[in-house]
């Protein structure tokens, strides 16, 4: 190294690399510039970028001749500058030793989550560059995670999600029978780490044998020039039992769980991230008969009391509705959770390696996940969790906010 050169040139955050930020908050850091002797600077700057591209490449055919188009889109979300040395046109010398320019500023309040796909992705970083006379520039960088808040605790993402479709079994021209499938799930939002419960009818009137299953499929949407591009992927999925030919089967609440993906991006005008349940029925000598649930994953999970209250009593209808059980009398303690989802089915879940569903809409490739932490809590009952205890005054049972009157239940307890 020669006389007066730079030993060391590095920017740190005060967060650490796998915390992520949301919009409206504050980033700090610093620069550390650490120097062998009189070092003279022109500026020294820091500066914040961010925002979506997407970039991919067609080709078509005019003849003889292959012709590429070009299609590229980009949105900014970020943009911020400050001199951390002024360069007044004159030198600053910096004695030898180990200098810290720290520095700070507000991240605006909406933002789009960090995310990387193979046709686009959104970026977030902070650069600093040190100017100095008749030496080239020196630049370091530092990449940082943004999360948008999604909370699923919105009536919107809160109302249960139902649908039904049926096909005729068809082979060599010949109708083979009638096959139907109606699922419904009590909710449209979810986080990572939750299991879905799964409700399903499947009523095979054909003369052989179905097969049902499910899976949340990933669907990632780019956009440029008015064209768009999409890639799907499978990042969970379940398999049931054959239905025999003449037969019904009922799902009632087959638990299937979602792994630790990023959330969906809905906000965002060259790149969406969009999420479905996909329910279908493989017919041997016939397509398949698909259903397809919309799905929202949060990343603010169903809040343990205002939220729950306020779907109890769709839930409970959801499950009267489907012929799933009455409403107690009385509330019941909540379960353990090994009751709610059997150690049996979640490792059986954990060793399948996600497999892939055999449709051609569905691409045979992992899906490029977006930074998101992982969840670890156990996800809330659907029921509400207040009991009534008898004592010697008279008691009421009370209804959470939300909840329908007709599902309250007044209990008068006579004085002993």
């Amino acid at each position: 190294m020669r006389p007066g050169g730079v030993r060391s040139f590095a920017l740190e955050l005060a967060r650490g690399p796998d915390d992520a930020y949301r919009g409206g908050e504050r980033l700090c850091g610093r620069v550390l510039l650490e120097v062998a002797a009189p070092l003279r600077v022109l500026a020294l700057e820091v500066a914040a970028r961010g925002g979506a591209v997407t970039h991919w490449l067609e080709a078509r055919s005019v003849g003889v001749n292959a012709i590429s188009s070009d299609y590229v889109a980009a949105e900014t979300y970020l943009r911020w500058r400050q001199l951390l040395l002024r360069g007044t046109g004159e030198t600053t010398t910096l004695p030898p030793g180990r200098h810290e320019f720290p520095f700070s500023f507000q991240l605006p309040p909406t933002l789009v989550t960090s995310f990387e796909g193979k046709h686009g992705s959104v970026r977030y970083c902070i650069k600093a560059t040190l100017h100095r006379p008749w030496v080239p520039t020196r630049r370091t960088r530092k990449v940082f995670t943004v999360i948008e808040p999604v909370d699923i605790n919105t009536p919107a993402l809160l109302a249960p999600q139902a649908g039904a479709r049926e096909k005729i079994a068809r082979s060599w021209y010949s109708n083979r029978g009638l096959v139907s499938l109606s699922a419904k799930i009590d909710r449209k939002g979810y986080t990572p780490g939750e299991v879905i419960p799964v409700f399903a009818e499947i009523d095979n009137g054909s003369t052989r044998p179905v097969l049902p299953r499910a899976a949340v499929i990933q669907t990632q949407t780019f956009m440029a020039r008015g064209a768009r591009k999409q890639k799907r992927a499978v990042v969970a999925s379940l398999s049931g039992e054959p239905v025999g030919p003449g037969r019904r089967a009922l799902w009632q609440g087959r638990a299937l769980r979602i792994p630790p993906v990023g959330p969906s991006i809905l906000h965002c005008r060259v790149l969406h991230v969009d999420y479905a349940l996909k329910v279908c029925v493989d017919i041997p000598g016939s397509s398949k008969l698909l259903l397809e649930l919309p799905l929202v994953i949060g990343t603010i999970p169903l809040h343990p009391f205002g939220s729950r209250s306020s779907s109890v009593g769709s839930h409970a209808s959801f499950l009267m509705d489907w012929g799933l059980g009455v409403l107690p009398e009385r509330p019941e303690a909540p379960p353990e959770y090994s009751e709610v989802v059997p150690d049996e089915e979640v490792a059986a879940m954990e060793q399948s390696l996600l497999p892939l569903l055999q449709d051609p809409d569905v691409s045979m490739e992992g899906p490029f996940f977006a930074y998101i932490e992982e969840f670890r809590f156990r996800p809330p009952p659907l029921y509400s969790e207040v009991r009534a205890e008898a004592s010697q005054e008279p008691s009421i049972t009370q209804t959470a906010p939300g909840e329908d009157l007709a599902q309250s239940r007044l209990e008068v307890i006579p004085e002993q």
